[in-house]
């Protein structure tokens, strides 16, 4: 579904109105209901292999380093991959690109399966693995996110995307959760409750019948890096799109107070294991709740304002998780910096495939998927030194105060996103210039 299918959509005063549509609509349609099921499998056994993994790495070597070699490893096939795996989306059938790489992920988590029934003493098959899944990852995400928009009711984009970030959101609480209990009975057995949900996802995926959006055109070129390159040029040609990706990519940057959650809560507030994971589950919790409500609730007018505002809720939360010394305070703070974190990440998910046409998408979301995704390890990174250098508190407080310049600079100086009132009124033929 293109936006600009719904740029009739106009009351007497000739502005465009929003259509109203509720989750519940949406959900009933057959392909939606597949694809958020099968969502809903293939993240939670995302999280449970990842907090398993982690864990079981840290247990054999008993280095923190090797946590973020993991982080490395899964990452790097990801950026190097970009404009293979986004130009893959959109040349070829996107559910069976999703179907054969998400095969992959299930080949990596049932080899870990095999290799945790060996008791090993050793992490390098481990990495071997996570570059695979990595790479069958990296093809997976944008042709999932691309699907989407085929299958999603006229107008049903925004609740689409809502329920879409609950899952994984719900998955960051659900899947770590699960872990604990299945780590402790043995972590092959952890593995292959990945692998089964996996398994889910996979049928449910295939089950699933695209939408022809437009013609079918017969495509006879060969694949280039000029035509690979496609998707990051059009995001510079494109405004609106530079705005909300970039918005997002700085926030994170300058916002990566959550990679220090573990110091801060041994140093800042003297808190032990237990009240440590309960807040770093309140991450997942302030972000699970704020995409459930817009799931119901999705935000229909002022969505450029809106998008701004929740980056400042981000910046302004980060600051008082830096300053105070109350533990409750500081979970509440995670709390609301994470839901305005998600209600940015709802709004740039609905403008990114409405502005982007159907031919370019896979490769924007390859893209989008790489920045984003780089952001969060930069922005670990960045904390992580700047922290050695001018203490905890001084990071997160900066990175707070620096979001909150973010905002205030791209508030006058990207007017095309600030202005945006509804969904509708995207068009990918006047929001890019050529």
């Amino acid at each position: 579904m293109n936006a600009s299918d719904n740029s009739n959509v106009k009351g007497n005063s000739g502005s465009v109105e929003p259509v109203k549509l509720t989750a519940r609509e949406v959900f009933q349609a057959p392909a939606v209901k597949s694809f958020i099921i099968a969502s809903s499998a293939l993240y939670v056994g995302l999280m449970l292999q990842a907090a398993t993994l982690g864990k079981h790495i840290y247990d054999i070597t008993g280095r923190e380093i090797d946590i973020g070699w993991l982080g490395l490893a899964e990452f790097l096939p990801v950026a190097l991959l970009v404009f293979v795996t986004g130009t893959v989306a959109d040349r070829y059938n996107r559910r069976r690109v999703a179907v054969t790489a998400m095969i992959g992920e299930l080949i990596c988590a049932l080899a870990l399966v095999f290799y945790a029934r060996t008791n090993p003493t050793s992490v390098a098959p481990m990495f071997m693995i996570a570059v695979a899944f990595g790479a069958s990852r990296a093809f997976v995400s944008p042709a999932m996110r691309s699907i989407a928009p085929m299958i999603a009711p006229e107008h049903g984009l925004p609740q689409m995307v809502a329920m879409y970030s609950a899952v994984w959101t719900g998955a960051m609480i659900v899947g770590p959760a699960m872990s604990g209990f299945l780590y402790a009975a043995a972590p092959w057995i952890a593995y292959a409750t990945s692998a089964g949900l996996t398994a889910l996802g996979i049928v449910l995926i295939s089950r699933i019948k695209l939408k022809i959006i437009s013609a079918p055109t017969v495509n006879t070129e060969r694949p280039t890096l000029h035509s690979a390159m496609e998707g990051l040029r059009f995001i510079f040609r494109t405004p609106i799109l530079l705005a909300a990706i970039s918005l997002d990519l700085f926030a994170v940057l300058f916002g990566g107070a959550i990679a220090l959650l573990p110091v801060i809560a041994k140093d800042q507030l003297m808190v032990g294991d237990v009240a440590y994971g309960w807040l770093r589950a309140s991450v997942g919790i302030g972000a699970a709740s704020t995409a459930a409500l817009l799931a119901f609730k999705p935000i229909r007018r002022h969505v450029g304002r809106s998008m701004l505002i929740a980056v400042g809720v981000f910046g302004a939360g980060t600051i008082v998780l830096g300053l105070t010394h109350n533990y409750w305070v500081a979970f509440f703070a995670v709390m609301i910096l994470s839901g305005g974190d998600m209600i940015s990440v709802f709004v740039r998910g609905a403008i990114v495939p409405l502005v982007t046409p159907d031919d370019k998408r896979g490769r924007v979301s390859a893209v989008e998927n790489v920045f984003i995704g780089a952001t969060n390890e930069l922005g670990a990174f960045e904390s992580g030194v700047v922290s050695q250098l001018v203490g905890v508190k001084s990071t997160v407080v900066g990175g707070g105060v620096a979001t909150l310049g973010i905002v205030g600079i791209f508030w006058y100086k990207f007017k095309q996103l600030r202005n945006i009132d509804t969904f509708d009124e995207l068009s990918t033929e006047e929001t890019t210039t050529k």
